[in-house]
């Protein structure tokens, strides 16, 4: 274990920074490697020997050496809702990451398509996803010794305003217009840092015990405890805030005029805001409604409800 090396790319943001910040307690600093847009960032933390290096999916020559001396990598996805240049860009990484040495890939996926086995999705986000999944089980079979674990990382409470026409606890508003009635299958929330935590715990175990790691060239899924519907989701934003909140049904092209949609949405100059309501299309057919157990598990406690993450100040 001393001399097993473990990066994790991109180190900051939500994913990245929570995981970071629960590794440091459970492997030697001086066998973590900490990769970012903004390596600066991360000084706030006790990084104590860990590595604090620079790169930038969007720059290829960055990504040459990013991931020199790694045994293992955990490749956090890239941060926008796109389809091909997403795919691209965590191609670009992972081949990057094989052509310097790394045995071994830990990637945060996300939480759609329901059971982890499955590798299908109606949610245009999940696509690249999928097409990296896919890649990585390819890499496999190229690259003699090379393995994997794909981690589906659930649907983060503190993400909710995504899928309420991004309500606004501070600001609320009367209706939340989107194109779903509320009803169920729900959605299986989960604290963001808890993910972090539990990607950590999930990591050291793997450096401890490559031999036995059951999880190798498989598919995970960290989720919360229980589902909640977006209706019930509604209801207890409407609580937090103090404020009569309802759901009310409206069309694709209704949701996108909203003045709040179109610049959350929008990447690379492209507004996304219609192939974003395929995730409403996915909550309809329960693909964000699977439970699974090994994030409580990992923690040894049962994961943080909705209501108490996002009620805190």
């Amino acid at each position: 274990m001393p001399n097993h090396i473990v990066g994790v790319f991109p180190a900051s943001g939500g994913i990245g920074g929570g995981t970071v910040k629960h590794l440091l307690p459970r492997l030697p600093s001086s066998s973590l490697v900490f990769i970012a847009r903004s390596p600066e960032k991360l000084k706030s933390l006790p990084v104590g020997e860990a590595v604090l290096r620079r790169a930038d999916y969007d720059d290829d020559e960055s990504l040459q050496h990013a991931f020199d001396g790694l045994d293992t990598l955990f490749l956090i996805s890239y941060a926008s809702v796109e389809h091909d240049h997403r795919s691209q860009r965590h191609r670009a990484a992972i081949d990057s990451a094989i052509r310097a040495g790394v045995k071994y890939i830990f990637y945060g996926s996300l939480g759609y398509g329901g059971n982890p086995d499955n590798d299908e999705s109606v949610a245009h986000v999940m696509q690249a996803h999928l097409d990296t999944e896919k890649y990585l089980d390819e890499c496999t079979r190229r690259h003699s010794g090379f393995a994997y674990t794909v981690i589906r990382e659930g649907l983060y409470s503190e993400s909710y305003p995504l899928y309420t026409a991004f309500f606004d606890l501070e600001h609320p508003v009367n209706e939340i217009k989107i194109p779903h009635d509320g009803s169920g299958p729900g959605i299986a929330w989960v604290k963001r840092e808890e993910l972090g935590e539990g990607t950590a715990e999930l990591l050291k175990r793997f450096v401890q015990d490559k031999a036995g790691f059951e999880y190798q060239n498989q598919k995970v899924l960290l989720s919360g405890s229980n589902t909640m519907t977006l209706g019930e989701t509604v209801a207890i934003l409407g609580k937090i805030a103090n404020h009569h909140v309802h759901i009310r049904q409206v069309s694709v092209d209704e949701f996108a005029k909203q003045p709040k949609v179109a610049p959350n949405l929008t990447y690379h100059g492209v507004d996304h805001s219609k192939v974003w309501t395929t995730t409403f299309e996915a909550f309809r057919r329960g693909e964000g409604g699977f439970v699974s157990p090994l994030l409580g598990e990992l923690l040894g406690r049962e994961p943080e409800d909705f209501e108490t993450t996002i009620s805190r100040p």
